[in-house]
C-alpha cells in the first residue's frame, strides 16, 4: 500500500508540476523578436546571420517536437523517454541537437556554448541549454534557447533576463562531477 500511494503522490507531482509548463500564446513575430535580440548581441554580429539562426532556432525547435513525439508537458514526456516510450526529448537533447544544428551553419560572427542549471542542487532536476552570443563572447552576454521548457515550444531570452535558472557553463559542471567521480574512486591513503 505504501509503494501505491508513493507513486500516486509521485505521478500527481509530475502532473501538477508538467501543468506549470504551459507555453506562452503565441504572438506570431516570435521570429522577429529573436532576430532583434540576436543582433542586438552587438553592432558586429551579422544581421544575415542573427536572421538564419533565429529562423532555424525556431523552425528546428518544430522539426525537434514532431520527431521526439513531444504530446505532453516535459516533465511526462521526460517519464516517457526515461521509459523507453519516446525516443529522445530530455532537456540535455534539444540543447545537443540545436546546438549541433546551429554549428553546421559555421557562423563567423555568432559562437554557441552549452550551460547546466540546478547541478548542485539535490531538490531540482539539471537543466541544459544552448546558448547564442556574439563571437569571442562568453555565454553569459549571450542569448538562452530553451526548446524544452515549454515542452517543444522555444524559449529564448537574454541569459541575465532568465532567472528561473542559475545557468552555468556546461564544461564547469561536468569537470566538477569528473572530479568527484575520481575522488569516490580513489582509494585512501593507508587503506
Amino acid at each position: 500500500m505504501t509503494r501505491a500511494l508513493a507513486f500516486v503522490l509521485a505521478l500527481l507531482t509530475i502532473v501538477t508540476l508538467g501543468a506549470c509548463s504551459t507555453p506562452p500564446p503565441p504572438t506570431g513575430d516570435e521570429v522577429q523578436r529573436l532576430v532583434a535580440e540576436i543582433r542586438n548581441l552587438g553592432p558586429d554580429v551579422d544581421p544575415e546571420e542573427a536572421d538564419r539562426a533565429a529562423r532555424i532556432a525556431y523552425s528546428y525547435t518544430a522539426q525537434l517536437a514532431q520527431d521526439y513525439q513531444i504530446t505532453d508537458p516535459p516533465l511526462i514526456h521526460n517519464a516517457k523517454v526515461n521509459k523507453g516510450l519516446r525516443p529522445r526529448g530530455l532537456c540535455w537533447h534539444w540543447a545537443e541537437d540545436i546546438e549541433r544544428r546551429l554549428k553546421q551553419e559555421k557562423f563567423q560572427t555568432l559562437d554557441m556554448h552549452r550551460a547546466i542549471a540546478n547541478a548542485d542542487n539535490p531538490f531540482r532536476i539539471d537543466h541544459s541549454t544552448a546558448i547564442i552570443s556574439r563571437k569571442g563572447e562568453t555565454m553569459y552576454d549571450g542569448v538562452v534557447l530553451d526548446p524544452w521548457r515549454y515542452g517543444g515550444v522555444l524559449y529564448w531570452s537574454p541569459l541575465p533576463d532568465d532567472t528561473r535558472y542559475e545557468w552555468v557553463p556546461r564544461e564547469t559542471v561536468l569537470e566538477k562531477r569528473r572530479r568527484e567521480q575520481a575522488a569516490r574512486l580513489t582509494p585512501l591513503p593507508g587503506t
